[in-house]
C-alpha cells in the first residue's frame, strides 16, 4: 500500500513537471493525470526493456524517473493532439 502512495506522488511531481516542459498550464489537474498514466504505462511496458525497476516496486532511480517523465510527455503529446481537434 505504502508502495502504491509513493508512486502516486512522486508521479505527480513528474506529471507536473511534464506539465512544465509542454508549456500547458490549462487544465493543470488534468494534465497531471495524464501524465501519472502516462508514467505508469510506460513504467510498465519501458522499465522490463531497460533493465530498471519501476518507481512503485524498487528505490526510486534516476532512470526510474526520466522513463515515467518521457512516458508522461508522450501521453500529454497525444493528448493534447487530441483536445486540439
Amino acid at each position: 500500500m505504502i508502495n502504491i502512495i509513493i508512486y502516486l506522488i512522486v508521479a505527480a511531481v513528474i506529471g507536473w513537471v511534464a506539465t512544465e516542459i509542454m508549456r500547458d498550464r490549462s487544465n493543470l489537474l488534468i494534465n497531471i493525470i495524464v501524465a501519472v498514466i502516462g508514467g505508469f504505462i510506460a513504467g510498465y511496458f519501458l522499465t522490463p526493456l531497460f533493465h530498471i525497476s519501476p518507481i512503485g516496486v524498487g528505490a526510486i532511480s534516476i532512470p526510474a524517473m526520466l522513463i515515467t517523465l518521457v512516458g508522461s510527455i508522450i501521453l500529454l503529446v497525444i493528448v493534447n493532439l487530441i483536445r486540439r481537434r
